[in-house]
């Protein structure tokens, strides 16, 4: 799976079904760092996850609105698809539009309560292993956390949650381990 640096002082979203099952998280930075990583919180609703991760000299990614994304923008999606971060830290990218915006659905093919939310669809290929990446916009922003495709492998209709989402379920995470709903 792949990740988003949410601060600079360690904290990091991504899916919660790149981790829920993981009894040790090891994160590999772009520079060759591997860093131990603690779970600070996992909604399965949401589908995201926080990590923290005790580092120095973090570049956190500049978040987007989510709200503002439109049919037709550049969409980029960054992640190590297929598990390539064991061999190469370096990330994958692969460049496509926002197909469109608002998308609801359950998470198939499992028992799952997941329930995907405003969705970004995006054509940018989203491959097992990019989950829990950022995808951004042509400003470099980060406006959805890739998380699913269609079928098991990419057919052009893959899904970001948005950055909007992905803020709110960051900040209860954090400070309380879990999202309360009403």
């Amino acid at each position: 799976g792949s990740g988003v640096i949410f601060t600079s002082d360690g904290y990091i979203v991504t899916n919660a079904h790149v981790v829920q099952h993981a009894q040790r998280i090891r994160v590999v930075l772009t520079d060759g760092r591997a860093l131990e990583s603690d779970v600070v919180g996992i909604d399965a609703i949401s589908d995201l996850a926080v990590l923290k991760v005790e580092a120095d000299n973090l570049v956190e990614a500049e978040l987007g609105v989510s709200a503002d994304a439109m049919v037709g923008e550049w969409a980029i999606a960054i992640g190590n698809p297929l598990g390539l971060a064991v061999e190469d830290a370096q990330p994958a990218v692969t460049v496509g539009v926002v197909s469109a915006v608002g998308r609801d659905f359950p998470r198939s093919g499992s028992e799952s309560s997941t329930v995907y939310r405003n969705m970004i669809q995006t054509d940018a290929s989203i491959n097992p292993g990019n989950s829990g990446g950022p995808l951004v916009n042509a400003l470099g922003r980060v406006v959805g956390i890739n998380t699913a495709i269609v079928g098991e492998s990419f057919h052009g209709l893959s899904f970001a949650i948005p950055s909007s989402i992905a803020r709110e379920v960051y900040q209860d995470l954090k400070i309380t381990g879990n999202v309360a709903r009403g």
